[in-house]
């Protein structure tokens, strides 16, 4: 096959793979704070898409049911609300996007013939967030726990949209409140990453763990195994995370999350061709940003500039798709033209994410793409503030480092960048060699 037949081949398979921020599963395993758990195990609601079709033919079989189901029972609003989240966890798992308008109808049909129902508010919450439309989702998850206080989702959902609003603060309240509520495994893994992102890595893990310890199904323990799999890595400890991505995998060994951490773990040890055969074979099924840019990024680094330049441009299609599904797609743009493509396009793209959320995650592709759009000394606020949460990545740090090595902060530029790789060493194939030969650079 030619090049450009195998690249037409890729973009042809940009479709798959819209990803959403969805966690299935209603086991209650007592909440963060030891109290009891109000009512003991908390059952899934009506309308809850059950655990056990969050999955491949699982989750087609369920749709079906639903979909036979609402040709008997047309005036089910449970029903239709259950059949809107199926179709958005199935825009995760199939990455069909057409998937999106079939949500919004059926939880539309569902609030038409009960309105106010909080099943279907809390569906339309999940899709606001698929869409990241954070506003949105936040003002629909509200709406659905003034009907309903206890209503897993929403209280899921909530906690999401204000994590990437950037309201941290009202995040982790709305953590605590979740736990006390309905802890359970969507709670559990939510309260971790808002204390991850305030620095608490201890804490994040601990509650981890316990979600881990709880899990039953599959599912569920491929989705937390995965979690602390990229807590580990994220601290460096890249052994630790391959053990957590083997479980995860040895519970579902289609998870794309573990396939594509254990191949970036994998090349942080030094194991490339695992590593590339590992994220080739994610990219074949999901040609998402994170993993298209890891794998181009390995290939850049064995030298093969052509195949990795394919990778970018997949990028590129990708976002096309995203925006046509309605998904806001700035943010990933940004971070990947910023190194591998169009670099005004991704200031463009950083700044109007900017505006509509301000987060750590956000703050850290507007410094970027600043500095490298040859404007440092605006960018270096923009760093400061994406490292000012408590919150510890080594991308992050390096990316202030190189700043203030361009705005003429020696003595600070080598603290970012030493600190960038003490942390996670392997935090990235072109970035962490850079980082060495920056500090070698100003050694000299």
């Amino acid at each position: 096959m030619s090049a450009e037949a195998g690249r037409a081949r890729r973009l042809a398979g940009c479709a798959v793979l819209l990803a959403v921020a969805l966690t299935a599963g209603s086991v209650a395993v007592g909440n963060l704070k030891g109290d009891d758990a109000r009512g003991g195990a908390v059952a899934a609601g009506p309308g809850a898409v059950p655990a056990q079709l969050v999955t491949g033919a699982d989750l087609k079989a369920g749709v079906s049911a639903l979909q036979a189901h609402l040709k008997t029972q047309p005036k089910d609003f449970t029903g239709w609300a259950a059949l809107g989240l199926a179709y958005v966890e199935q825009a995760r798992t199939e990455g069909d996007p057409g998937r999106y308008p079939q949500a919004q109808r059926a939880l539309d049909r569902s609030l038409q013939l009960r309105p106010d129902n909080d099943q279907a508010l809390a569906g339309h919450a999940a899709l606001a967030a698929a869409r990241h439309d954070f506003t949105g989702a936040l003002r629909y998850a509200d709406r659905a726990l003034a009907r309903n206080p206890y209503s897993e989702r929403a209280l899921a959902s909530r906690v999401d949209a204000l994590v990437e609003l950037g309201r941290y603060g009202d995040a982790s309240r709305a953590a605590d409140t979740a736990d006390d509520r309905r802890p359970g495994i969507p709670v559990f893994t939510r309260y971790a990453y808002v204390r991850e992102l305030r620095g608490d890595t201890g804490t994040a893990r601990r509650v981890l763990e316990q979600a881990l310890g709880s899990a039953a199904s599959p599912g569920d323990i491929a989705y937390v195994a995965t979690a602390l799999g990229q807590l580990a890595f994220g601290r460096g400890d890249h052994d630790t995370a391959l053990r957590h991505y083997a479980r995860a995998l040895a519970a579902d060994d289609t998870y794309l999350p573990a396939l594509e951490g254990r191949a970036r773990a994998q090349a942080a040890n030094g194991d490339r061709a695992a590593a590339v055969e590992g994220l080739e074979r994610v990219v074949a099924r999901a040609p998402l940003p994170g993993p298209l840019v890891a794998l181009g990024e390995l290939y850049e680094a064995g030298g093969d500039r052509e195949r990795a330049r394919e990778q970018y441009v997949l990028v590129e299609a990708w976002t096309a798709l995203a925006r046509a599904g309605g998904v806001n797609a700035d943010l990933d743009t940004a971070l990947a033209a910023a190194d591998h493509g169009d670099a005004k396009a991704a200031l463009r793209a950083a700044r109007a994410e900017w505006e509509r959320r301000r987060t750590v995650h956000t703050a850290d592709a507007l410094g970027w793409a600043l500095y490298r759009n040859g404007r440092p000394e605006e960018a270096l606020r923009f760093a400061r503030r994406a490292t000012a949460t408590g919150y510890r990545d080594a991308a992050f740090l390096y990316h202030r480092g190189m700043i203030e090595r361009a705005t003429g902060h020696p003595r600070q530029a080598r603290a970012s960048l030493t600190a960038a790789l003490n942390l996670n060493p392997g935090f990235s194939p072109l970035g962490a060699p850079e980082a060495r030969k920056a500090l070698k650079e100003m050694t000299r």
